[in-house]
């Protein structure tokens, strides 16, 4: 039996090293580059867009989800413990240098964003209570015509999403409130689920809302401290900045081979934080009634989202430790130890509890973000009821063990799975990106000639045959 589990764990490992350690950056980065010259830099011509989009994005859902309510979904499950946690040991074990390359991942990665999202959109199916659901499963079989492939895909976001990664955002509040309040794991875990339960029993729509309540609330608390920190600390942003820029590109670091340290660093770091290219948001965006009616609208919105999380929230984070002179302690500090120390450094004892109750509400939010993606995926498998309730159930089972009981090779396996997904995904928007310019190319045409973008799928005749005839 020992045996039995080395080999699964060396198997598990080779094949994280294999994916994360070569394929998968160099594909996302790649697919990013290739977007965004198709698009004609879209997410940097189109910034201001993004913004107009979002403030109608309440309005028009008529019952269904808001556009801003499968926005703050997808945004819950992308602001996580990695904004805090996964900054620090970015800038730990890559120097100042990684979040440069967190920005530029995040800032390719946001066509990477547009061109999955509006796929999603496109491809969504009707499910007959006002709502709508899709993501890369969906238009893997529709566009691709290989069901096999969208199955083996649910089932990978299933195991990393849906089930592991919970146990994961469990395990992190536990060990947070266990370290600022002295809280037992476990009760942490068993109120964990019974607040979770009510709302994943609810549904989609209970995730939708839960997630426009709250999301918007934990973000302009985090970055309201963050400006705080900045603000009593502004005389030294240049030099932060500039620190920032050197330790990616400066001479020096090359010489010493920090600069691939640093690029390794935050390019796996952000991928991980913003989740561009990854398949999930995409689960998030298909479920959306769109204001104005036409897919690439949410490909739009799902770009912002790319956007906040990294370039907003995570350099809010760097700031904090940048500022702060902790890197300069030698104290082995890392991970959301190293945020916490700095920001007591910065405010005083209250930082310490404020960390906590931040990853609580960013956990707490990613955990019901990523269940909601979880059903999506189970629905599409097995189209039953009674299995989505079993899902539900599995769901509970592992907020309360995850808060309990620190499972490494289950992580790692999860971080295979969201690999293997990440993969398939990328294959298929990369496939499938023809029909995406098509649309980006309709939209602004209407934009130009002073109209408000409405679909109109007779002008794709491919698109027309596979998408449903319920929902455009």
């Amino acid at each position: 039996m020992t045996e039995l589990k080395e080999l699964f764990v060396s198997f598990v490992d080779a094949g994280n090293g294999l994916l994360w350690g070569s394929v998968l950056i160099y594909l996302l980065i790649g697919a990013g580059l290739y977007f965004t010259f198709r698009t004609g830099f879209l997410q940097f011509r189109s910034f201001g867009h993004m913004f107009e989009l979002i403030k109608g994005s309440r309005e028009g859902a008529d019952g269904g989800i808001s556009s801003f309510q499968a926005f703050s979904t997808s945004l819950a499950a992308r602001v996580g413990t990695g904004n805090m946690a996964g900054v620090a040991v970015a800038i730990y074990l890559g120097g100042p240098g990684a979040v440069f390359w967190m920005w530029i991942t995040a800032l390719v990665g946001m066509s990477t964003s547009f061109v999955e999202s509006t796929l999603a959109q496109a491809y969504k199916i009707n499910h007959k209570d006002n709502t709508f659901r899709g993501g890369p499963a969906y238009y893997i079989e529709k566009g691709l015509g290989q069901r096999w492939l969208g199955i083996a895909f649910a089932i990978c976001l299933i195991v990393a999403f849906g089930l592991a990664f919970n146990g994961v955002q469990s395990n992190s509040i536990a060990a947070a409130m266990n370290t600022a309040f002295g809280t037992d794991n476990t009760w942490v875990g068993v109120i964990l689920a019974l607040a979770t339960a009510p709302i994943i029993f609810g549904g989609m729509r209970s995730v939708a809302k839960v997630a426009e309540l709250i999301v918007p609330f934990m973000a302009i608390g985090y970055l309201v401290v963050a400006f705080y920190v900045i603000g009593i600390n502004i005389t030294l942003l240049p030099d932060v900045f500039g620190t920032i820029i050197g330790s990616a590109l400066g001479f020096e670091q090359a010489a010493g081979g920090a600069i691939g340290a640093a690029m390794m660093q935050g390019i796996k770091r952000g991928l991980f934080s913003n989740e561009a290219g990854m398949g999930s948001a995409p689960n998030a965006a298909a479920t959306a009634t769109t204001r104005p009616n036409h897919p690439v609208a949410q490909g739009y919105v799902q770009m912002l989202g790319v956007f906040i999380d990294t370039i907003v929230i995570c350099t809010a984070t760097a700031s904090i430790i940048l500022l702060s002179g902790m890197l300069d302690t030698d104290s082995g500090v890392t991970g959301i130890a190293l945020t916490q120390a700095a920001l007591v450094e910065e405010v005083g004892a209250w930082g310490a509890g404020f960390i906590a109750i931040a990853i609580l509400l960013f956990a707490f939010t990613s955990l019901i973000a990523n269940y909601s993606y979880g059903e999506s995926n189970i629905e599409y498998i097995f189209k039953s009821k009674k299995a989505i309730n079993v899902y539900r159930v599995a769901v509970l089972a592992m907020v309360v063990i995850g808060a309990v009981v620190d499972l490494p090779t289950v992580w790692a396996f999860a971080d295979l799975s969201m690999g293997m997904m990440a993969l398939i995904n990328l294959v298929a928007i990369l496939a499938l990106s023809g029909i995406v310019f098509a649309l980006l190319k309709d939209y602004e045409t209407q934009r130009k000639e002073g109209k408000k973008p409405t679909f109109d799928r007779t002008k794709f005749p491919t698109l027309d045959k596979q998408i449903d005839k319920d929902v455009w």
